[in-house]
C-alpha cells in the first residue's frame, strides 16, 4: 500500500471511529445524558472530519507563506501602567492572600469537599477556570501566582539541561493527587498538598532565583503560560499589548522537556475522559482483583490508576511521534527529533479543547459553589457576602448546548492546531511542495486526536 493510499484508509478510518462514537451521549462532568439531537447524531462525527480534511485543503491553497512565526505586536493606551511593577505587586499580593485562605479554610473548615473552600477553588476555580481565564485574558497566573510574588534571587544558576522536566514531574504529580489518590475528597488531605508543593516551590526559588525557577520548573506557571500563549493579550517589557490569535505559540522556546510536558497536558484528561466509561471500569476491576493480593484492597485501585494515568500519557506521546515519524519521510534535510520539537507547539490547542470538552460543566455547574462557599469558608454559617444561600443552577445551559459546544470545542482546536502546523512547515521546509506533504502526517494526527475527544466524551456515560 502506498503512503498516499495509508493516509486515505488513516483518515477514513478515523472519520469512521468520529461518526460511530459521537451518537453517545456526554458529559464530561456532571452531565450524566442528552434528549434528542435536532438532527441525525452521526452526523456530528463526519462533519469534523469534513471540516478538517477542508481546513487542510484550504491551509494549502490560500496559505502560501508563513504569517505566525514573527507576529505583528501593537501596545496598548494605558499598557504600560497595566504592567508596571505596582499593578504586579497588587496582584502578587492577592494571590499569597488567597492562598493563604484556603489553606486556612482547608484546614480549619472540615466538613465534605462540597462544604469546604479549598478542594472548590484548587480543583475548580484554579485548575479548570485558569485554563479559560488564560486564553481570554493572557498569562493572568503569573500576575496572580503566589509563588512568584515572592521574590528570591537564588544561589545557584538553573541547569539548562532540566528545562521543562521538573514542571513536567511536578504536574504528573498533580494529576495524581486530582485522578488518583483520592485527597480531592478529603480538604485536609489536599490542603497537605498544596502546602508541601508551597515549600518545594519556594525552596527551589531560594536555590534558583524565582524567575528561573518560574520558567521551567513550577509546574502550574508553565501549563497557564502555554494556554496563554493562544491569547491575544501578550506583555513585552512591562507593556502591555495585542498580538493574532495564536501569535504566542510559534515563538515558544523548546527546552528539553517540553514536548513531554505538552503530553502529559493531554494524556492525562484523556485517561480521565477514559476512566468514566465502561471500558476501564470493566479492564481497571480485573486488573484491582488480580493485584489485590500483593497490594491490599485499598493500595490495589490506585496502583491501576497509576498505570492508566502513565498509560495515557504515553498513548499520546506515541501518537504523535508517530506523526513526526511519518512527517520525517517526505524529505528534506529536518530530522525526525527536531521536527517534534518544532511542532509540539501546535499541541496545545488540542490540550485547550480536551480541557474545554471534558471540564466545561465542571467549571459551569459545580463551580458556582464558590459562591457561596465564599460566604462561608469555614462552614460556621457565615453570610459574608449575602451568597451562602444560593444554590447550583443546573438549567441554565441544556445537555444538547453542551454537546454542541463540545464539538465546536474540539473541533476548532484541531483546526487551530492544523494552522499552526501548516504555518510552521511553510517556514521550516521553505518549500510549500513538501510543507503540504509533510502535514498529509498532521492531518491524520489531528483526525486521530478529533476521534478520541469525541469518544472520550462518548465514554462519560457509555
Amino acid at each position: 500500500m502506498t503512503r498516499g493510499a495509508r493516509l486515505v484508509a488513516a483518515l477514513t478510518a478515523g472519520a469512521a471511529v468520529v461518526a460511530a462514537l459521537a451518537p453517545q451521549a456526554a458529559h464530561a462532568h456532571g452531565i450524566v445524558q442528552r434528549t434528542s439531537l435536532p438532527i441525525p447524531e452521526w452526523l456530528f462525527g463526519w462533519a469534523a472530519a469534513i471540516v478538517l480534511v477542508v481546513s487542510f485543503v484550504g491551509l494549502a491553497l490560500l496559505w502560501p507563506s508563513p504569517r505566525l512565526q514573527d507576529p505583528p505586536w501593537l501596545p496598548l493606551p494605558g499598557g504600560r501602567a497595566l504592567g508596571s511593577r505596582v499593578v504586579e505587586f497588587v496582584c502578587g499580593a492577592i494571590g499569597v492572600a488567597l492562598l493563604a485562605i484556603v489553606i486556612y479554610a482547608g484546614y480549619e473548615g472540615g466538613g465534605s469537599a462540597l462544604d469546604n473552600l479549598a478542594p472548590t477553588f484548587i480543583l475548580i476555580d484554579v485548575w479548570v477556570g485558569l485554563v479559560f481565564a488564560s486564553v481570554l485574558f493572557g498569562d493572568v497566573f503569573r500576575a496572580f501566582s503566589p509563588w512568584r510574588a515572592i521574590r528570591l534571587p537564588g544561589i545557584r544558576r538553573y541547569p539548562e539541561r532540566w528545562g521543562r522536566w521538573p514542571a513536567t514531574l511536578a504536574l504528573l504529580g498533580f494529576t495524581w493527587v486530582e485522578l488518583v489518590s483520592g485527597w480531592g475528597e478529603v480538604p485536609g488531605d489536599l490542603t497537605t498538598a498544596a502546602v508541601v508543593y508551597t515549600v518545594y516551590t519556594l525552596a527551589m526559588q531560594a536555590v534558583f532565583g524565582t524567575e528561573a525557577w518560574t520558567r521551567g520548573g513550577e509546574a502550574f506557571a508553565v501549563y497557564f503560560n502555554l494556554f496563554s500563549r493562544l491569547s491575544v493579550w501578550e506583555t513585552r517589557d512591562r507593556l502591555v499589548g495585542l498580538r493574532p490569535p495564536l501569535g504566542g505559540l510559534p515563538r515558544l522556546d523548546v527546552v528539553p522537556g517540553t514536548v513531554a510536558f505538552v503530553a502529559v497536558m493531554i494524556g492525562t484528561v484523556t485517561f480521565d475522559g477514559f476512566s468514566q466509561g465502561q471500558i476501564w471500569n470493566d479492564v481497571s476491576t480485573s486488573l484491582t482483583d488480580a493485584l489485590d493480593g500483593i497490594f491490599g484492597l485499598d493500595t490495589a485501585p490506585k496502583v491501576v490508576a497509576t498505570l492508566g494515568l502513565l498509560l495515557g500519557v504515553a498513548v499520546v506521546g506515541g501518537f504523535y511521534r508517530l506523526g513526526i515519524d511519518g512527517a520525517s519521510s517526505v524529505g528534506g534535510e529536518v530530522d525526525a527529533a527536531e521536527l517534534r520539537r518544532s511542532f509540539v507547539h501546535t499541541l496545545v490547542p488540542i490540550a485547550m479543547v480536551y480541557v474545554a470538552a471534558h471540564y466545561l460543566t465542571f467549571l459551569l455547574f459545580e463551580g458556582q459553589a464558590t459562591f457561596y462557599l465564599a460566604s462561608d469558608p469555614l462552614g460556621r454559617g457565615w453570610d459574608l457576602f449575602g451568597t451562602a444561600n444560593r444554590a447550583i443552577d443546573y438549567t441554565y445551559l441544556s445537555q444538547n448546548a453542551t454537546w454542541y459546544l463540545q464539538v465546536a470545542f474540539v473541533v476548532a482546536g484541531h483546526v487551530a492546531a492544523l494552522t499552526l502546523a501548516h504555518d510552521r512547515a511553510l517556514a521550516l521546509y521553505r518549500d510549500a511542495r513538501p510543507a503540504v506533504r509533510s502535514q498529509y502526517w498532521m492531518l491524520a494526527v489531528m483526525v486521530g486526536f478529533t476521534s478520541l475527544a469525541l469518544w472520550l466524551l462518548a465514554q462519560a456515560t457509555a
